[in-house]
C-alpha cells in the first residue's frame, strides 16, 4: 500500500461501538500488564519467544523488546479508536445500523491490521484456540473471533487490491 492512498472501512454503528470496546479492553489489558507480561498467558502470546531452543536467549531478548512491542500495541489500539470514534456511538443515533464508512491512511491501515490480530491473538488464548479443531461454533464468543477475523481478512483483501 503505498503512503498517499486510503481504504475505506464500512461498518455499522453497532458494529463499531463493539470494536471500540473491544480496543478499549485490549488496551486496558496491555496497561495492566505493563512489563509483566509474564503474569498473562495472552499478553505473552503477543510477544513470543524469539528463540525456541535457548531459554536463556529467549528471556534476554524478551527483555530487550517487550516494552517496545508492547507500547506499539498501545499505540495501535489508541489509532484504532480515534479512527471509530466518529462511528462508534450509537446511543445518539436513529438507527445503530446505520451503516458508517471510516477512511484509514496508509499507517492506520497497518495499525488496524496489527492490532485486529492482537486482539484476535488474545481472544484465541482466552478460547483455548490453538487448531481449526479448537473451534466451537456453539459458542457465541467464538462468533467475535470469527468476526474480528472476517474484518482483518477484508483489511488485507482492500491492502492487496491497492497494490
Amino acid at each position: 500500500m503505498t503512503g498517499d492512498r486510503s481504504v475505506v472501512l464500512e461498518l455499522t454503528r453497532l458494529e463499531a461501538t463493539h470494536l471500540a470496546g473491544l480496543v478499549a479492553q485490549f488496551a486496558e489489558l496491555l496497561e495492566d500488564s505493563g512489563a509483566a507480561s509474564g503474569t498473562d498467558p495472552a499478553v505473552l502470546r503477543l510477544v513470543p519467544d524469539a528463540y525456541a531452543d535457548d531459554a536463556g536467549a529467549a528471556r534476554e531478548f524478551r527483555e530487550l523488546t517487550e516494552r517496545d512491542l508492547l507500547e506499539r500495541r498501545r499505540a495501535d489500539a489508541g489509532i484504532v479508536l480515534g479512527s471509530l470514534s466518529p462511528a462508534a456511538s450509537f446511543a445518539d443515533a436513529d438507527d445503530p445500523m446505520e451503516v458508517v464508512h471510516l477512511t484509514l491512511d496508509a499507517d492506520a491501515v497497518q495499525a488496524w491490521l496489527r492490532a485486529l490480530a492482537a486482539i484476535r491473538l488474545v481472544l484465541a488464548n482466552r478460547l483455548g484456540i490453538e487448531s481449526e479443531d479448537d473451534h466451537d461454533d456453539e459458542d457465541p464468543r467464538f462468533g467475535i473471533y470469527d468476526w474480528l477475523g472476517y474484518r482483518l481478512d477484508g483489511l488485507v483483501r482492500a491492502v492487496e487490491n491497492e497494490t
